[in-house]
């Protein structure tokens, strides 16, 4: 297991106040208080502990196929169902939402290989990420992969959109997908820090594989075939 590179910074930042907060407490409440002194120091290195679990990277073997797409990040299934996309189709789209607890690992990653011919920031809301509206209103980075080595007709069919939606505890949402650039499945497409929710939205009539409150692993449980 490796550290995000996302990390850096709040691990070094939740290190430091760790440090400050021990020191202090070592000089007031040892020895008169020491048990207090004991339970406040387990407490900061489990939340030092906590902090560092969100940004690992497991080892995994990733699932890999032309026919398959597959699950973009860790989380469980909240929603299936079919809805009208204002954003970019225009048209009715099958909607996966996979919701990633503050636990679950937070790497995102490109669900097929392809091009990416869409990628748009919007500024929102910090609705929480069950909430049916945060797909919609909340901050969110969309981005839109279209399969290569196809007819043309069968590209712009089989156009796949992933939407990283900020929530309620996570505030920021890192997008590393660039404009015309040809993209590998399973790569990563960004990082939300603390958790939320992504979206993806398949052609109706994809043949799922997963089901409601389903648990999913990003770069290796399959959402649905061609």
């Amino acid at each position: 297991m490796i550290i995000h590179k996302e990390g850096t910074a709040s691990i070094i930042i939740a290190a430091i106040i760790v440090g400050v907060v021990s020191i202090i407490a070592d000089r007031f409440l040892v020895p008169r208080y020491a048990l207090l002194y004991l339970i406040l120091l387990f407490i900061l290195i489990i939340l030092f502990l906590l902090i560092v679990s969100f940004f690992r990277i497991p080892k995994r073997i990733f699932t890999m196929g032309e026919n398959r797409i597959i699950a973009p990040a860790d989380g469980k299934v909240v929603v299936i169902e079919e809805i009208i996309d204002e954003e970019y189709f225009k048209n009715k789209r099958l909607q996966i939402s996979i919701f990633m607890s503050p636990l679950n690992v937070h790497v995102n990653r490109y669900p097929i290989s392809g091009k990416v011919v869409y990628n748009q920031y919007h500024e929102g809301k910090y609705l929480v990420a069950w909430n049916p509206k945060s797909s919609t209103d909340n901050e969110r980075q969309t981005v839109v992969i279209e399969p290569q080595n196809l007819a043309a007709e069968q590209k712009i069919k089989r156009q796949i959109l992933v939407k990283q939606i900020a929530g309620a505890v996570a505030k920021r949402i890192c997008n590393y997908a660039k404009l015309n650039e040809k993209v590998t499945q399973n790569d990563e497409l960004g990082f939300i820090k603390f958790g939320s929710r992504v979206d993806v939205l398949l052609p109706v009539g994809t043949t799922l594989r997963v089901k409601l409150n389903q648990k999913v692993q990003g770069g290796v449980t399959i959402l649905a075939t061609w």
